[in-house]
C-alpha cells in the first residue's frame, strides 16, 4: 500500500513541477562548436528594465551561465546579450449560461444572459543571445515570455524561474 502511496506521490509531483507558466523556446548555429566556449561577457546595452528587475536578470543569467561551466572574462569566448520587452495582452472571456427557460420549455420563449468582459495586462519576455566573439555571428538564441510585468512580486519570483528556463536549453542536445 505505501509503494503505491509513494508512486502517485511521486507522479503528483512530477506532473506539476513540469508545467511552466512560461513560454521558452531556442535556437542555435548548427556549426557552432559549443563545447570550446569557456568565458563569457555580459552586453547590456538594449536591455530597457528599471534597476531592480535588470539586477535580478544580470544576476540569475551569471548564476545560469555559471552552472553551465562558463566563467566571466575581459578577453571572452561569447559575448552574451541580454534584451526585454513586453507587450499589452487582452484577453476576452464570454459566458452563454442556458438562462431562464419561458413559455414553450427549452426551445420556446424565454429569458437567457451572456456574460463578456476584458482584461488588460502587460507580459514581458526576455531575449538571451550568444554571440561568438571571434565571428561576431550569433550561435544560440533562448527566447521566455510570460512575465507579469505589471505585479513585483510576481517578477520577483518568475525572473529567476525564466532565465533557469531559458537557459536549460543551453549547450543545445544536437539531434
Amino acid at each position: 500500500m505505501k509503494k503505491y502511496i509513494f508512486i502517485l506521490l511521486a507522479a503528483a509531483t512530477l506532473g506539476l513541477t513540469s508545467c511552466s507558466p512560461f513560454q521558452v523556446r531556442s535556437d542555435y548555429a548548427d556549426t557552432a562548436k559549443f563545447t570550446s566556449y569557456k568565458t563569457y561577457k555580459i552586453r547590456i546595452d538594449d536591455l530597457k528594465l528599471n534597476d531592480i528587475d535588470k539586477d535580478r536578470v544580470l544576476n540569475e543569467l551569471s548564476k545560469q551561465l555559471q552552472t553551465k561551466g562558463l566563467h566571466s572574462g575581459e578577453n571572452p569566448d561569447l559575448i552574451v546579450n541580454v534584451k526585454a520587452n513586453h507587450k499589452k495582452v487582452t484577453d476576452i472571456n464570454n459566458t452563454s449560461p442556458y438562462g431562464m427557460y419561458g413559455w414553450g420549455g427549452p426551445f420556446g420563449w424565454g429569458v437567457g444572459m451572456s456574460r463578456t468582459w476584458t482584461s488588460n495586462y502587460n507580459e514581458g519576455a526576455i531575449i538571451v543571445d550568444l554571440v561568438d566573439a571571434k565571428s561576431n555571428k550569433l550561435v544560440w538564441q533562448g527566447i521566455g515570455s510570460g512575465i507579469s510585468v505589471d505585479s513585483p512580486k510576481a517578477k520577483q519570483r518568475q525572473i529567476p524561474a525564466i532565465m533557469a528556463d531559458i537557459m536549460k536549453n543551453y549547450p543545445p542536445q544536437r539531434k
